[in-house]
């Protein structure tokens, strides 16, 4: 539970069970999530959020200090998917190709699956002056960190080339997915993920030059 929890204008949380208050704390930010995803940012409210789960403004208050805080929370528990997401594709994968396509694959499902959390992180979030430096572009650190370590494994497999740059491989893969998927998080496509994700591995590992006889 983050920290805040206990921080806000009404005063001490009243004393509950551990388990009754980490439900509460679920059940606002999945309310919060909700009204996040219908409207962005922007559009939602304290008392949008309030209605959506059933309790008063000042209950929601008790639990986090702003509406601000409130979004943080919603979008450090998506990453916490993400990443444990991320992480179990990965685990046991045999070769680095099959590790790398299950990376790939589990992106691309979080815009299928995640569209309305995506598109507030793209559109509203990322973009504003206070992610750089931010808890939350960390965690966005630590989840293409996954693909960092696929990588160096790779080079350790004799699967990749040794001296690559692996930023720009980042940037590169995780922008390029952004810009495929994004018709589908705005609703406006459908996405293949399994042939999308296929796709995009036989580019990246084969780039555009014919293969060799």
């Amino acid at each position: 539970m983050p920290s805040g929890i206990f921080r806000g204008r009404g005063g001490a949380v009243p004393r509950l069970s551990a388990a009754r208050l980490q439900d509460r704390y679920e059940a606002i930010l999945d309310a919060a999530e909700e009204v996040l995803g219908r409207g962005g940012y922007a559009e939602a409210s304290v008392g949008d959020v309030a209605r959506q789960a059933g309790v008063s403004d000042g209950l929601i208050y008790r639990y986090f200090d702003s509406k601000q805080a409130l979004r943080d929370a919603v979008l450090a528990r998506f990453y916490a998917r993400l990443l444990a997401g991320a992480q179990q594709a990965v685990a046991g994968r045999g070769a680095f190709r099959d590790r790398l396509l299950a990376l790939i694959e589990t992106h691309l499902r979080s815009f299928r699956d995640e569209r309305a959390l995506c598109r507030l992180f793209i559109s509203e979030v990322r973009v504003s002056a206070d992610y750089p430096g931010s808890p939350l572009q960390d965690l966005n650190r630590r989840y293409t960190g996954v693909l960092e370590r696929v990588l160096r494994q790779g080079v350790l497999e004799g699967a990749v080339a040794p001296g690559f740059d692996s930023r720009l491989v980042r940037d590169m893969l995780y922008g390029g997915m952004e810009h495929v998927a994004w018709r589908s998080v705005n609703g406006r496509a459908s996405l293949d993920v399994t042939g999308t994700a296929r796709k995009i591995l036989t580019l990246l590992l084969g780039g555009l030059a014919p293969a060799q006889a």
